[in-house]
């Protein structure tokens, strides 16, 4: 894989973590969502009129679009297990945006991901 192909990968793996973050930190401003036949609309109003909510979107389509740029340069066999990244970055992102746990077996965890793409863009 070359460093085009893989900076594809990164950009479209970071930008959905992005999107996550995103969209959780538009959920913490709404509260638990509860739907019913009576609030669907309104919730679903609600939801899509929060910028975070709305950027997170639009981080998502960025990298789809990024992503089928990479499928079309290597192997999705290479490719989909790089989407593990995106854990570990959005755990750090969780952890240092909203103050959620990082243990030590989810640090363990991290570590493993981070050995086994290394090992795969090396292959």
């Amino acid at each position: 894989m070359n460093l085009a192909t893989f900076s594809f990968i990164v950009t479209g793996v970071l930008l959905n973590a992005l999107a996550q973050l995103l969209l959780k930190a538009g959920t913490k401003s709404i509260g638990a969502i509860h739907l019913t036949m009576d609030n669907w609309f309104s919730i679903g109003l609600k939801v899509a009129t929060q910028l975070p909510i709305i950027g997170g979107l639009t981080c998502y389509v960025l990298s789809v679009v990024l992503w089928i740029i990479a499928l079309s340069r290597v192997d999705v066999s290479i490719a989909y297990p790089m989407l593990s990244l995106g854990y570990v970055v959005t755990a750090v992102g969780a952890w240092y945006f909203f103050g959620e746990a990082v243990s030590l077996q989810r640090m363990a965890a991290i570590v493993v991901i981070l050995i086994g793409v290394a090992l795969l863009a090396r292959s």
